[in-house]
C-alpha cells in the first residue's frame, strides 16, 4: 500500500469521490451584459465597492504587472515582483461586473490618489477585512506583488486555482495543475470565450496599454470576474460532491498559498562565491574522472556527460559483451546507477573483478556531473541578479498528496551529507542578523497513522517514548532493541535506513 498517512487530509476523501456517482450537472447563470469600467477616483472606487465594504461581500480580484525601467528587455520580467510592480487591480463582486484601478499605467490616466496611499487604503479596508472574503486565481501569484508593498492576504480568501485542484474534471479524475489554467476553466466551465494576453498586449507591456481602452479594462476586469464565478462553481460543486474539500481549500490550501508567495518573494540567501569555487572544483575532478574512463574505454568512445550516450551504450554492451542486467521501461537496454552496481556484482561472481574499477569510475563521474548540472549551474542559474537570492517556485497544490513541491529550481531534493563531497548545503547562508532553524516532526506519518488505524503496538511504542525505526530493525535483523538503537553499533545506520524504508516505503499495487 502506498504511504498515504502524511496526506490524510484528502487522499481519503479523493478515494471515496473517485468512485461517487456523478451529481446534477451545475451551471453558473451568464449575465445578459458585462459593466466593466475603469476607476479613476475615490468617488468612482467607493461607488462600487461600498457594498463589499459595508457588507463584507465575496470579491475577485486580479492584478496586473509590468516591468520597471531596467528590465524592459527581461523577458519573463513582468512576473518578478524585484523586477516589476503592479500597475492595476480589478475587482468584481458581482458576476459580469467589475472596475480597473490604474496605478502605474504610461498611457492615459491612473487613479488620482498616489500608489502608495492607495495601497495603504486597500490593506486597511480589503486585505485585512475579516469579513471580505479575497478572491483570487493563483493567489499565490498576487501574495507576492502585494507583499512587496508591505500586504499579507489576510483570512479569509479563496483561491479558485486550488478550488480546481481539489475538484473532478470526469467521474474519475482530480484536475491536475494543467486543467486548471484560468482560460482553460472559463472556457469549460463558465462557456465564455477570453481574449488572450498576447491580443490584448499586442506585443507591448501592460503599462503601454491606454489605461481607459475598453479592451484593457475588459482584459483586466474579467480576471477578478471569472475568479468571482469559478468561486460560485466550486462552491456549489463541493456542496453536491465533496463539501469538505470547500473548507480545506479556504482554510488549509489557500493561507498555504499566500504564505508560499510571500516564501518565494523572501528567496533563499546564497554564497555565490563559494558555488564559484566549488564549480572549479567540480569542473577539474570530472574532467579527472573522463580521462581515467577514456585510457579505459578509448578515445573513439564518446560518453558524454553522464556517461548514457548511445555510443557508450553499443561500447558496453555489443563490443566488450557485457551482459544486459536491466532494461529501461521502453525494453531498452538501461544504463542507470542500478546497471553499474548490477555489472560490478556480475564481475564479482564471474571471476573479473579487474573490470570493477570501470563501473566505480562510472557511478563517480556520473555523480560529479550530477553534482555540477544540477546543483551548482542548475542552482547559479536561479540566482536573481537584482536579490542575489534563490526564488524557487514553492507550490502547496501540484502534488496529489498535498505535499509541497518546490522548482526552478527544486530545493526539496538536496544532497546527503554523506554523498556530497562539494557541500552543497553550505551554499544556503541566513541573511545578516538571522540564523536558520532545523526542525523536523518525528515520525509524524506514523504517528497519525497509529492514531488512525488504532494501532496498539504503534500507540505503545509512542507512548512509552520508544523509537520505531529500532523496533523494526530489531525485527529485521533479529537484533535486540537496545542494540537496534544504539548509534555507536556496528552497521547502525545501514540498518537504520532499512527500517525506515520498510516504514514508510511505497510498494506498486
Amino acid at each position: 500500500m502506498s504511504n498515504i498517512f502524511g496526506s490524510l487530509n484528502l487522499s481519503a476523501a479523493r478515494r471515496v469521490a473517485a468512485f461517487a456517482p456523478p451529481k446534477p450537472k451545475i451551471v453558473v447563470p451568464e449575465p445578459p451584459t458585462q459593466i466593466y469600467r475603469c476607476a479613476l477616483t475615490v468617488a468612482d472606487f467607493d461607488a462600487y465597492m461600498d457594498s463589499v465594504f459595508e457588507q463584507g461581500l465575496d470579491c475577485g480580484f486580479d492584478i496586473e504587472t509590468a516591468p520597471t525601467d531596467a528590465f524592459r528587455d527581461t523577458p519573463r520580467a513582468a512576473l518578478d515582483p524585484h523586477k516589476s510592480n503592479i500597475v492595476g487591480i480589478s475587482f468584481s463582486h458581482t458576476p459580469g461586473t467589475g472596475i480597473y484601478v490604474p496605478l502605474r499605467h504610461r498611457v492615459g490616466r491612473n487613479f488620482e490618489l498616489p500608489v502608495s496611499e492607495f495601497m495603504a487604503a486597500l490593506h486597511r479596508v480589503f486585505f485585512h477585512s475579516q469579513k471580505i472574503q479575497k478572491i483570487a486565481h493563483n493567489i499565490a501569484f498576487e501574495s507576492m506583488f502585494m507583499y512587496k508593498d508591505g500586504i499579507v492576504i489576510q483570512e479569509p480568501a479563496y483561491d479558485t486555482i486550488a478550488a480546481s485542484r481539489l475538484s473532478l474534471k470526469n467521474s474519475k479524475e482530480y484536475r491536475e495543475l494543467k486543467d486548471s489554467g484560468l482560460k482553460k476553466l472559463s472556457s469549460e466551465i463558465l462557456r465564455k470565450p477570453r481574449p488572450s494576453f498576447e491580443d490584448t498586449t499586442q506585443g507591448k507591456h501592460f503599462d503601454e496599454l491606454d489605461a481607459e481602452d475598453p479592451a484593457t479594462i475588459e482584459y483586466a476586469c474579467m480576471d477578478s470576474d471569472d475568479a468571482l464565478r469559478l468561486r460560485m462553481y466550486f462552491g456549489e460543486w463541493f456542496k453536491q460532491n465533496i463539501p469538505r474539500h470547500d473548507w480545506y481549500c479556504q482554510n488549509v490550501d489557500t493561507p498555504a498559498c499566500i504564505y508560499s508567495g510571500i516564501m518565494k518573494y523572501n528567496g533563499i540567501t546564497i554564497d555565490k562565491e563559494l558555488m564559484l569555487n566549488k564549480r572549479e572544483v567540480a569542473v577539474t575532478e570530472q574532467a579527472r574522472l573522463r580521462e581515467k574512463l577514456l585510457e579505459i574505454i578509448g578515445p573513439g568512445v564518446d560518453i558524454g556527460k553522464s556517461a548514457s550516450t548511445k555510443a557508450f551504450e553499443r561500447w558496453l554492451f555489443d563490443t566488450k559483451g557485457y551482459p544486459v542486467l536491466k532494461n529501461t521501461e521502453t525494453g531498452g537496454r538501461s544504463l542507470d546507477d542500478e546497471t553499474f552496481q548490477l555489472l560490478m556484482a556480475w564481475c564479482e561472481d564471474n571471476d573479473r573483478t579487474d573490470e570493477i574499477p570501470l563501473f566505480e569510475l562510472l557511478q563517480q563521474y556520473r555523480k560529479w556531473g550530477k553534482l555540477l548540472s544540477t546543483y551548482i549551474d542548475g542552482y547559479l542559474q536561479h540566482v536573481n541578479d537584482v536579490t542575489g537570492r534563490i526564488h524557487a517556485d514553492l507550490n502547496p497544490i501540484i502534488t496529489d498528496t498535498s505535499r509541497f513541491a518546490s522548482s526552478k529550481p527544486n530545493l526539496q531534493n538536496i544532497c546527503r551529507k554523506d554523498n556530497d563531497p562539494v557541500g552543497i548545503r553550505k551554499f544556503f547562508v541566513a541573511p545578516p542578523g538571522y540564523t536558520f532553524v532545523d526542525f523536523d516532526f518525528s515520525q509524524i506519518e506514523l504517528r497519525v497513522g497509529a492514531v488512525y488505524c488504532r494501532d496498539e503496538k504503534l500507540l505503545e511504542v509512542y507512548r512509552t517514548g520508544g523509537d520505531i525505526h529500532a523496533m523494526t530493525t530489531a525485527v529485521i535483523y533479529a537484533i535486540p532493541y537496545d542494540q537496534a538503537k544504539d548509534k555507536s553499533a556496528p552497521h547502525f545506520k545501514e540498518r537504520r535506513t532499512i527500517a525506515k524504508n520498510f516504514n514508510f516505503g511505497r510498494q506498486k499495487s
